[in-house]
């Protein structure tokens, strides 16, 4: 297995396509590659809708699959609100690839999607006309136990202003991707970036997405108590960026770095003293409050990269893609290349595309979710052997 990635920033597509294909082509030493992620900026305007006749002889014994993108990452760079293109290809030997493009009726995703025995999913729905939401849930329900990671297609403000693109064809609605089977483990990363503050609490009473009471007390009070403990920065990170971990394994002594899942906190009914969130809780649950900031956020990747590490073993991945959001990026850090950096600093020169995202697609103990503000990754290595 071999991985390569290029960015071009060259201001006519065609040129861009012809610089990223030769880079790539020459750092897998003249080897046709199998798999093809293509991201591009919209910014190159009609261009775009040519851009897999463009590849098709470049690549012809390649799976392409892609989107547009509101910023691309190519060759561990990032590039943000210009032209830029991103290619990473990969060599993958004893792999099957099977390519899939899902209509916008929910009702025919399993006439439309693939079969067999499936090793990891890379899916990029278009996020007007494709309910993300509906989607993850009925790819978990349809391929329990296999990784998804991916991102919705971004840079366009309207209907028609996407493209997605997997076989060599182009689409503007739905989603595409493809099924990955034999010789690959995708490994996931998700970096949520947030950070806990006070103590993990039981849901005591609640109703929907709406909490009254944790550990048998009024929420309310809870809130306040937990803002009264903070430093003077995190006052003002509760005020701008409280967030809610839901945990997502039940009945542990101790919860740790990774094991919640984060939803906005919306705010506090004061006529019904209930804490809404952007998620349906239940009682018993175990939650924890969480902050949001550019160090947090910083330090959340970081770890998560050193416990993706240690999990695999320390052998580092042949390539990787990384979704990330458009939240993120030189916006939140003041700079650009922060995520594409930090993973660089875990994983040496390993290559690594992807795109910012209009939301992220990537697991949490398991349970595919859509996500916003992180940097979800798919990690690919030939799967391993068990002696």
């Amino acid at each position: 297995m071999r991985w390569a990635s290029s960015l071009s920033l060259a201001p006519s597509l065609s040129d861009a396509v012809s610089e990223t294909a030769a880079t790539v082509q020459g750092a897998l030493r003249g080897h046709e590659p199998d798999l093809v992620a293509v991201f591009v900026s919209p910014q190159y305007g009609p261009d775009v809708a040519s851009l897999a006749d463009m590849l098709a002889p470049l690549f012809p014994f390649a799976t392409v699959v892609g989107c547009t993108a509101g910023g691309v990452v190519g060759d561990g760079r990032e590039v943000e609100g210009q032209v830029a293109l991103s290619l990473t290809a990969g060599i993958l030997p004893d792999v099957a690839i099977t390519p899939f493009h899902l209509g916008t009726e929910p009702g025919a995703w399993d006439s439309e999607a693939p079969s067999g025995d499936v090793g990891g999913i890379l899916v990029l729905p278009e996020p007007f006309t494709c309910d993300a939401q509906r989607l993850v849930r009925w790819l978990d329900e349809r391929y329990p136990d296999v990784p998804k990671v991916g991102g919705l297609a971004s840079g366009g403000r309207q209907l028609g202003a996407h493209a997605l693109f997997v076989a060599g064809q182009a689409h503007a609605e739905g989603a595409v991707g493809v099924a990955l089977h034999g010789d690959i483990e995708v490994g996931t990363a998700v970096a949520q970036g947030c950070r806990p503050i006070g103590a993990p609490m039981f849901v005591s009473r609640c109703a929907g997405n709406a909490i009254y009471e944790v550990d048998g007390e009024p929420v309310v009070q809870v809130v306040q108590r937990v803002y009264n403990q903070l430093s003077k920065r995190d006052e003002q990170l509760f005020r701008e960026s409280l967030f809610l971990g839901l945990a997502m394994r039940e009945a542990e002594e101790r919860y740790e770095h990774g094991d919640f899942l984060i939803r906005n906190v919306m705010g506090i009914d004061p006529a019904r003293e209930s804490l809404l969130v952007a998620a349906q809780v239940r009682e018993g649950q175990v939650v924890q409050f969480h902050l949001r900031d550019a160090r947090t956020s910083s330090e959340d990747l970081d770890a998560v990269l050193a416990r993706s590490d240690r999990e695999s073993g320390g052998e580092a991945p042949h390539g990787a893609l990384m979704f990330s959001c458009l939240g993120r990026g030189a916006g939140l850090y003041g700079h650009p290349d922060h995520d594409s950096d930090s993973f660089r600093d875990q994983y040496g020169a390993t290559a690594l595309g992807g795109f910012f995202c209009n939301g992220e697609i990537g697991p949490v103990q398991g349970q595919t979710f859509l996500h916003g503000y992180t940097s979800s990754f798919a990690l690919f290595r030939p799967r391993r052997r068990i002696a």
